[in-house]
């Protein structure tokens, strides 16, 4: 059997003992070959067009030939083809937190850039929000619920330990979903679902994935805390991300990265007074049945957080431009996680871009965690801000530590429809 792989122009054939599933065909390999670079591999893997395909000779064993002559595509493209958010009713300004600790407008303003955020309250639930913000992406993709594969749900704070995704999933209505399920990857996890999306789209076939970041950080707060209470926003966002052909391929280049040696200064961790002594010796029995446990407030060292964002933030987004063959000078708008406006602004100027070129709707709704990207982008996106085929450069980072960046292409123009 002879195969040749085919990657932005270049080719080059392999011999039969090259075994599909060997490890020759393994990154390392293919910088080895004849017309491959590690640029142009990362580039094809971005774009999703690394294709491999299967030339069978006529002498081929019959066991094999019906699988071995089949092309196989190992990746396609995807593109960005709707958005939706959704908000809780109560806003709290600054002012309203003034009343319960000790702060003012301007002590939040002038450190943060906000100035006030929604707080779920009543019967409202994260999960409610999850769907609505899903509903109004579907509706601007023109997809319907029962033409969606998969449901990845970006959340630290989900209504059910076990994961919200299943429950967005049958409220959508979307009875032939396989697949729905939950990325806890903090700040970072919209980032993170979205290059999910389309590792599944390229290696699974998949048509349509929706991907969620929804967050309810208040309930993780000290409200006594003005370190931290002044931060949080709650809010959902979703996009609709979809196959397509490589030329069309939204996701040009990405980033991921973390580091568990970052966690002391950002975490809400399991309470130790609430576990000690589990297994306590008592006559050389253990204590039984474990008291229940229960997770502590966010604990944060802001300073040290500032110091990690700005420093990795824009290698990371440098690091994806290189990937997708662009440069700074290539990106129509930035968007960041919406964490603190001194972050945003500092990672701006590193990477050289112009104060007209960033989204931020940070003053309007706080730090929502995995909500921030999506809920910033549908507000551009419907306000006629982001328009079809601009090149975005988006970097979610946090609690974990986690962190990572993806330049996308937007792939459609909102039209504000007909009352």
């Amino acid at each position: 059997m002879a195969v040749v792989l085919q990657g932005f122009g270049a080719a080059t054939a392999l011999s039969s003992s090259d075994s599909l599933t060997s490890r020759k065909f393994q990154f390392g390999y293919l910088k080895s070959r004849p017309g491959f670079s590690e640029g142009s591999i990362q580039r094809a893997r971005c774009a999703g067009k690394l294709i491999i395909t299967n030339a069978v000779a006529a002498n081929a064993d019959s066991s094999t030939s019906s699988t071995a002559s089949t092309p196989r595509l190992v990746g396609k493209g995807c593109k960005l083809v709707g958005c939706g958010s959704a908000l809780p009713k109560l806003l709290v300004s600054n002012d309203d937190l003034a009343q319960i600790v000790e702060t003012s407008d301007e002590w939040i303003s002038v450190r943060t850039g906000i100035r006030n955020r929604r707080i779920l309250s009543g019967n409202e639930t994260l999960t409610g929000l999850a769907i609505e913000a899903s509903r109004k992406a579907l509706q601007m993709a023109q997809v319907e619920a029962d033409d969606v594969d998969l449901i990845v749900m970006c959340t630290s704070t989900p209504d059910d330990i076990f994961g919200s995704a299943p429950q967005v999933q049958r409220e959508l209505g979307c009875k032939k979903v396989p697949l729905a399920f939950d990325i806890r990857a903090a700040c970072s996890g919209f980032v993170l679902g979205l290059t999910t999306a389309a590792s599944y789209i390229r290696a699974y076939g998949y048509q349509n994935v929706l991907v969620i970041g929804a967050d309810a950080l208040s309930r993780c707060v000290d409200w006594t805390d003005r370190g931290t209470c002044i931060l949080f926003g709650d809010a959902a966002g979703a996009v609709l991300v979809q196959a397509s052909d490589g030329d069309e391929n939204a996701l040009l280049g990405y980033d991921m990265h973390s580091d568990g040696g970052g966690q002391r200064h950002l975490n809400a961790i399991l309470k130790e007074d609430q576990t000690e002594n589990v297994l306590s010796s008592t006559n050389g029995s253990a204590l039984f049945p474990p008291r229940p446990s229960s997770y502590s407030c966010i604990q944060m060292n802001g300073k040290e957080v500032f110091r990690f964002a700005v420093r990795c933030v824009p290698q990371s987004v440098e690091a994806s431009l290189e990937k997708a063959g662009l440069t700074s000078s290539d990106i129509d708008w930035l968007l960041l996680h919406q964490a603190n406006q001194r972050i945003i602004d500092a990672v701006a100027t590193r990477l050289q871009i112009s104060p007209e070129h960033v989204i931020s709707n940070l003053a309007n709704y706080g730090n929502t965690s995995a909500a921030s990207i999506p809920l910033a982008l549908d507000e551009a996106v419907r306000s006629g801000k982001v328009q079809s085929g601009n090149i975005i450069a988006t970097a979610g980072f946090g609690a974990g530590v986690t962190w990572g960046s993806a330049i996308v292409r937007w792939g459609r123009s909102f039209i504000q429809p007909e009352d």
